[in-house]
């Protein structure tokens, strides 16, 4: 579909963006794009990686925008947006992300999405690894860097770029365009509130499982229990109701093991990636990956050497006797999944939370302080900054003192710093030999650099 094509892609920074950027230009179509964070100055070394693989980037004014191209760009983008005004004055189609994904997805043999609340990019990851070991050349569509693909040329492999047969998406309930999909293997990793009322949610899954040939479904999620009951599913988890089930869950210094059941077959899977909710994203991958007829013992192979995702409980290093791992968690699944890994081992934790927005923040901020409250352990504390924020009309008048009130009247140590670099100062005050500072949040890539920056002054204490 890509060939010969001209896209003009309106936030190619974005984690949706750039690797669905990468994959049609390298199916042979002209990519140029914009960013806003590439303007503001964000990001240089993302954006000037973009334009080493012949992209060309241009400012978010319309300047880049030329006859023939079709504009990608999210379905939220304003009209006025100067790209946007000049693909309208020019006659030019539009396409969002997801519709041009779900092109690429529908046209494959084997058309594998992976949807969910939590756990989505790394099942894709996981999945993508096991065909790609497997030699099956899939093309692979994620939101994440995958570790396993990343190179010194491809530090931003978001994007695997294989045959056109076999396609691995991740797909988005968010804003509906998980409907577009047309998947021969449908993952639910699980439901629970994030963007949508859990009634709008129970009603998109159901239909997208019910368009596959398999969906592979969690037996252990009871928000997933609607879906269950279709003639299709193969049911995952660590429940008898489990066709691949899981059992004898263990957590270790440097991942997990478990043993994985299937029809008779049984093996020890060992993970370099810690919590049990990582443990169910490789149950799923397993039964995904069964479906298209991947033996277990082949995927238990591969998911041994499976590395993870960036900015999935990543651990950047240590320095001083502290660990700073860095973490996507930003919703309250994600969360509570997040604490729970990081209370299998002892030590205190000095947890950083940047929410991804005020939106966010007045839809889950009940839910996302029952996350933290029930997480964290009475020797951990908490720092919360004000929300990231990248201009636009949204309202700011709740930010982040809500949710922190809310967490210090349930008894947890939570403190709201208005900046990143206060949390900052005060986390490096208090680290100790043995602590781990978390850095939790989303829609923000300086959260590793901030990160990192944590790290080079640990060392230098």
């Amino acid at each position: 579909m890509a060939e010969n094509k001209s896209y003009f892609f309106c936030g190619i920074g974005g984690s949706g963006m750039l690797p669905l950027a990468m994959i049609v230009a390298a199916r042979g179509a002209s990519v140029a794009g914009s960013d806003r964070s590439r303007d503001q100055g964000r990001s240089a070394t993302k954006f000037g990686w973009i334009e080493s693989r012949g992209i060309a980037l241009f400012p978010q004014d319309g300047s880049g925008i030329a006859a023939g191209q079709t504009l990608v760009a999210s379905a939220a983008v304003e009209d006025n947006v100067p790209d946007v005004a000049a693909a309208k004055a020019l006659g030019l189609a539009r396409l969002t992300r997801a519709d041009l994904n779900a092109a690429l997805f529908n046209e494959a043999e084997r058309a594998i999405g992976i949807g969910g609340t939590s756990g989505k990019s790394t099942v894709t990851g996981m999945i993508g690894w096991i065909l790609e070991s497997a030699g099956r050349k899939p093309t692979v569509m994620n939101g994440a860097v995958m570790r396993n693909f990343a190179r010194p040329d491809t530090p931003f492999a978001s994007a695997l770029v294989g045959d056109t047969g076999t396609y691995v998406s991740e797909v988005d309930e968010s804003d509906g365009s998980i409907a577009l999909y047309r998947p021969d293997v449908a993952v639910v990793t699980n439901i629970s509130l994030d963007h949508k009322s859990l009634a709008e949610l129970h009603q998109l899954f159901g239909d997208f499982a019910a368009k596959a040939r398999v969906a592979v479904i969690n037996a252990d999620d009871p928000e997933s229990a609607p879906l269950l009951g279709g003639g299709n599913v193969l049911r995952f988890g660590f429940s008898d109701a489990a066709a691949v089930r899981g059992s004898g869950f263990e957590p270790l210094a440097d991942g997990c093991r478990f043993h994985v059941h299937f029809a008779g077959d049984s093996h020890e899977v060992r993970l370099r990636m810690p919590g049990r909710h990582n443990a169910a994203n490789a149950l799923a991958a397993i039964a995904a990956a069964r479906a298209v007829n991947i033996p277990l013992a082949q995927s238990v192979a591969a998911l041994a050497d499976f590395a993870g995702l960036a900015r999935r409980y990543e651990v950047l290093g240590q320095a001083g006797g502290v660990t700073v791992i860095d973490d996507f968690a930003h919703n309250p699944d994600k969360v509570a999944a997040t604490l729970a890994a990081a209370a299998e081992l002892p030590g205190r934790v000095l947890l950083f939370f940047q929410p991804h927005g005020y939106g966010p923040l007045r839809q889950m901020g009940k839910e996302l302080a029952a996350s933290f409250v029930k997480g964290m352990r009475e020797k951990d504390r908490l720092f919360v900054s004000d929300p990231v924020y990248f201009g636009g009309t949204v309202e700011r008048s709740a930010g982040s003192e809500a949710l922190v009130a809310d967490i210090v009247g349930d008894g947890r140590d939570a403190v709201h710093l208005a900046t990143r670099e206060e949390c900052g100062a005060a986390m490096l005050g208090e680290a100790r030999r043995g602590d781990r500072i978390l850095i939790l949040g989303a829609r923000d890539d300086t959260l590793t650099d901030f990160g990192h920056e944590l790290l080079e002054k640990l060392a230098r204490a």
